[in-house]
């Protein structure tokens, strides 16, 4: 996959305020706001920033986080796991692979198959239907 890379003066002019926030400087949105929190219709989710593919709606779960959560990625190689210790704890934060866009965070306490939960922020989404 080709790597996307802009100056961010550029990601802010391309994306909303909470977009580049989120994307771009690693903020997260408060929980149960987000646009795709509570939505379940089918098809994938693409990265904000670039369009990659990054999550399927079959993989979609209601964690009660207040975030949309999956349990796996469309593939291993659609998102990069980084170490975060901010905050005074180690997280693993999950950014696109494509443009390194902050998504979310993953964490070990999904369901099956996995076992994972990926916590992403509905301001780094883009939900496009399944063609029929």
């Amino acid at each position: 996959m080709e790597k996307l890379e802009k100056p961010l003066e550029t990601w802010r002019a391309e994306l909303t305020e909470e977009q580049f926030q989120v994307c771009r400087l690693g903020a997260t949105e408060r929980p149960f706001t987000g646009k795709y929190n509570d939505t379940s219709a089918p098809g994938l989710y693409h990265c904000v920033c670039c369009d990659a593919p990054l999550f399927d709606s079959a993989t979609k779960f209601d964690a009660g986080c207040g975030w949309p959560s999956y349990f796996q990625p469309v593939s291993e190689s659609a998102i990069t796991n980084v170490d975060d210790f901010s905050h005074g704890m180690h997280r693993i934060e999950v950014k696109c692979s494509r443009c390194d866009a902050h998504l979310g965070h993953v964490f070990p306490d999904g369901p099956a198959p996995t076992g994972l939960r990926y916590c992403i922020n509905s301001a780094s989404l883009n939900h496009k239907p399944h063609d029929l």
